[in-house]
């Protein structure tokens, strides 16, 4: 076997050590959640369709969205992140309504004047 060839097998082999040991399984630990979801009709949903990805902090720390940006925030989640929201759009719409009723603010053009 010439050089050339010993090198290549010398590196095609510590590739795949590199490629195994990487693959072995990692643990992570994340820290404690701090915010709970406010309770009301739709919250076991965002737990089971949003909770799997992200914390409740972090729907928790967002601006008080309107209805419109909390429906564009839940197609995007769908669409472009692959959460795991039924194209049924019940699920989606009370998605909608749970966000915009305890984390976010009624569309002006849509709300009555108070």
């Amino acid at each position: 076997m010439n050089s050339t060839k010993l090198w290549l097998a010398v590196f095609v082999i510590s590739i795949a050590v590199c490629f195994l040991v990487g693959a072995a399984e990692q643990k992570f630990t994340l820290p404690p959640e701090t915010t709970k979801l406010k309770p009301g009709p739709g919250s076991e949903l965002v737990t089971a369709q949003c909770l799997l990805c992200h914390s409740a902090d972090y729907i928790a720390t967002q601006p008080r969205l309107t209805r419109t940006v909390w429906k564009a925030e839940v197609t995007k989640m769908q669409q472009k992140y692959g959460a795991p929201i039924s194209t049924n759009s019940v699920n989606a719409d009370a998605l909608v309504e749970y966000l915009t009723k305890n984390y976010g603010k009624e569309n002006p053009t849509n709300s009555p004047e108070k």
